[in-house]
């Protein structure tokens, strides 16, 4: 462990694997920052279901339901929040052994911290958003937000659909235009139409709000599980670490896409394996305006 500045530094484990290929940029491997100075789903009914299908446990500890309930914590909750196409769905999954975990694809991470869903409410709110009903000062220390994230490129060919649009995705991250925009607008006109830029920002980007965001990258979460595992305070396991799985990919346009997402691929490439995204206190916020 060792200091610069105002940030304490963690060293994670190089990634040796390439992470990107076909010409998509990898993203650099940093020092992992775990604090910065910036100004239900319910598994125990189907725990047994949820471990086998995202880890190849041993088998005296997949039997066994009572070691494994033994791991789970009821009070603590889990916010893994991504664009798609970034790991959300496997780091959701294996943090449902631990706690009560929720899938969410909301654009905007709310100043004041709020449940999803219908939960506490009687509004139908999607289940991956956040509704209008505040978490109290008492119970936000329950609660930790992950925000995991990606190389855009490696999320457009991932989930967002070339041929045609993958326009219920779309809509879940509420992008414009109800979510009907095709991969042919994005490169004939040389913008991030998908707001993956803006998504990153809204969650990386420190604001007035009254929790932690734990930014995660997920090219270096599969060398670095047990450090994840550390900063998320959870048992370190190995029998229960989730197993990566790619799926086949057929690029094109990438130099085009690499052009077009220059700017969110460098604030990407600046990011370390975690940072702890600090909210902005009121006092501070008013000596910089």
């Amino acid at each position: 462990m060792n200091f610069r500045g105002n940030k304490r530094i963690i060293k994670e484990k190089p990634n040796t694997k390439p992470c990107i290929i076909n010409g998509v940029p990898r993203i650099n491997t940093n020092p992992c920052i775990i604090d910065t100075n910036p100004s239900i789903v319910n598994v125990q009914k189907n725990l047994a279901n949820t471990f086998q299908s995202i880890v190849k446990p041993e088998p005296r500890i997949s039997n066994n339901i009572d070691v494994l309930k033994k791991y789970f914590n009821n009070d603590m909750n889990f916010y893994i929040c991504g664009s798609g196409g970034c790991g959300s769905t496997i780091l959701f999954k294996y943090l449902s052994l631990f706690g009560n975990a929720y899938h969410i694809h909301d654009r905007y991470p709310p100043n004041k911290l709020k449940y999803t869903g219908k939960e506490n409410t009687d509004k139908d709110v999607y289940s991956e958003w956040f509704n209008d009903v505040e978490i109290s000062e008492d119970n936000l220390k329950k609660y930790k937000v992950i925000f995991i994230y990606r190389n855009p490129v490696e999320i457009i060919f991932s989930r967002f659909g070339k041929t045609n649009p993958n326009i219920p995705h779309l809509q879940h991250i509420m992008c414009n235009n109800d979510g009907n925009i095709k991969f042919s607008d994005i490169i004939n006109k040389k913008k991030d139409l998908y707001g993956i830029e803006e998504f990153f920002d809204n969650y990386t980007v420190s604001k007035e709000r009254n929790y932690d965001i734990y930014a995660v990258k997920y090219e270096l979460f599969w060398n670095n599980i047990s450090l994840f595992n550390n900063v998320m305070g959870i048992p370190d396991i190995k029998e229960l670490y989730p197993v990566k799985k790619e799926t086949p990919k057929r690029y094109s346009y990438v130099t085009e896409l690499n052009q077009i997402y220059k700017s969110l691929i460098n604030k990407m490439n600046r990011m370390s394996f975690i940072e702890v995204i600090k909210p902005i206190k009121k006092d501070e916020d008013n000596k910089n305006t």
